[in-house]
């Protein structure tokens, strides 16, 4: 197979699976054989076994790291600070994308990026939905993405101290009427945890305050 045949194939897909080479009589080991070639070349890369996304200057389309993560770990949502960064509920940059799965935890290094999967109980494997995603080059890519509420909830259930004032201002949350406050409280609900509570009762006075601050502009 030639690169130029590899193109494509692959067309506008932001990242590929070795199957999607493999239709037809192609010969496998020849296959991953030419894969690893160009990965050394630096024309493809490789983001775990299996899965791959054109460089540049080739690529069509640019990989945006929601949509990546995604196709990492397929039972899989984003969430946490890297939600919460989307939805502009914080105003820091995160520079790991943080997934939630109901596997195994890890930390991979790629070069799309850093991409951190942590681990929670399948029956808190909720509050999420699929998201348009926006970015240069991105076109029309979408992934799964915790709602606000569950973003904000699952940060604070998997950080230790998370419920604690200190904390929660540290993370310095903006923009907080963009919060479903009565959805906030059915979700931490769900999580049955006296440390929830305690964090929905912090950030439901931080909403008022914010409110206040505004509403004296």
């Amino acid at each position: 197979m030639e690169f130029e045949r590899l193109l494509e194939l692959v067309g506008d897909e932001p990242v590929f699976e070795t199957a999607l080479l493999l239709a037809g009589k192609v010969n496998p080991d020849i296959v991953r054989l030419q894969l690893t070639r160009w990965t050394n070349s630096g024309r493809v890369y490789q983001l775990r076994r299996g899965l791959y996304a054109i460089a540049p200057p080739y690529q069509k389309v640019k990989p945006h790291p929601f949509l990546v993560a995604n196709r990492m770990q397929r039972a899989s949502y984003i969430s946490g600070q890297s939600a919460l960064s989307f939805y502009g509920l914080i105003p820091d940059t995160v520079q790991a994308t943080l997934s939630i799965t109901a596997g195994r935890p890890e930390r991979l290094e790629t070069p799309l990026g850093v991409f951190e999967f942590r681990h929670i109980k399948p029956e808190l494997l909720r509050g999420y939905r699929m998201t348009a995603l926006h970015g240069p080059k991105t076109a029309e890519q979408n992934a799964l993405v915790a709602t606000p509420e569950k973003a904000l909830l699952d940060l604070v259930y998997l950080q230790p101290g998370g419920d604690q004032p200190t904390y929660l201002r540290e993370l310095r949350l903006q923009n907080l009427e963009r919060l479903n406050l009565d959805e906030l409280r059915r979700q931490a609900e769900i999580f049955n945890t006296p440390k929830l509570r305690r964090a929905v009762n912090t950030i439901l006075r931080l909403a008022h305050s914010e409110t206040q601050e505004y509403e004296t502009l």
